[in-house]
């Protein structure tokens, strides 16, 4: 039985990863921002098994300082952890800028993941997995947006996000090498029946179990043990190459000062 967190777990992607992790007997960290869907996510999946182990974490993942709670209350267990999935994601929003004058997609999809990711890799070791949930559509980051200098349209901010989040997990790949766990950048598929995809696109989109299968495959799999810094495109079905930013060593290392110097400064 493998422990897994997985974030944006109470609808779409991580909503059916989740259940079929639980259906197999995995001990499963349900994340989501509503209590009340929490606890209505958390009762469905204990309804797939008698034996189903399942803990609920409230956050807002556009809140550094409530990330920082979760993987605090996370850790505070003193369990290992041996997956980490993080999932959630902003595609589209009224209110693009927090608090804290960032982009949201930024906050949500690159930043509050590697937040997550680094608070607990102390309990995750060379044998676990983090999944970043990543996007066939990457673009170039703009710094300046990702400062939350300059406002970008939806689609903008969201692929560069993606594109920030796949750099991030090569670069701290390469600096961990052996001695953490494997960390994965994975499209899980292009236009899934997501309600992200609904609101978007206006699409019914693809069979969302084609998603979560491949973030099942990705945490557990002995096919992704060393894969660590690779990219899987689920659209082709295999590992490839993501955007080429993704392939420099010095950009990806840059991706990463900057989110150091936003942590440090939140």
């Amino acid at each position: 039985m493998k422990r897994i967190l997985i974030t944006g777990a109470t609808d779409g992607i991580g909503f059916e990863t989740a259940k079929i992790l639980v259906s197999r007997g995995h001990h499963v960290l349900i994340h989501g921002r509503s209590e009340a869907k929490l606890q209505q996510v958390a009762q469905s999946l204990k309804s797939l098994s008698s034996d189903a182990s399942i803990e609920s974490y409230l956050a807002d993942l556009s809140n550094i300082t409530e990330v920082e709670s979760l993987a605090n209350a996370v850790a505070a267990k003193g369990e290992k952890l041996d997956a980490l999935i993080n999932n959630a994601g902003v595609l589209s929003t009224s209110d693009p800028m927090t608090s804290d004058g960032l982009d949201v997609r930024f906050v949500v999809n690159a930043i509050a993941p590697y937040l997550l990711t680094m608070r607990l890799l102390s309990r995750m070791d060379s044998s676990g997995r983090v999944v970043n949930v990543s996007s066939a559509a990457q673009k170039p980051v703009d710094m300046a947006a990702f400062r939350g200098e300059r406002q970008l349209e939806d689609l903008e901010p969201y692929s560069q996000s993606k594109l920030a989040l796949t750099m991030w997990s090569r670069g701290l790949a390469d600096k961990l090498d052996a001695d953490g766990p494997a960390i994965i950048a994975v499209n899980p598929g292009s236009l899934l029946s997501s309600k992200m995809v609904h609101q978007a696109f206006g699409v019914p989109g693809k069979d969302i179990t084609i998603g979560a299968n491949i973030l099942v495959r990705a945490a557990l799999d002995e096919e992704f043990a060393d894969a660590s810094g690779q990219y899987f495109n689920n659209d082709a079905g295999e590992f490839g190459p993501p955007h080429a930013d993704a392939l420099e060593a010095e950009k990806n290392a840059a991706i990463i000062d900057h989110l150091e110097s936003i942590l440090a400064t939140a």
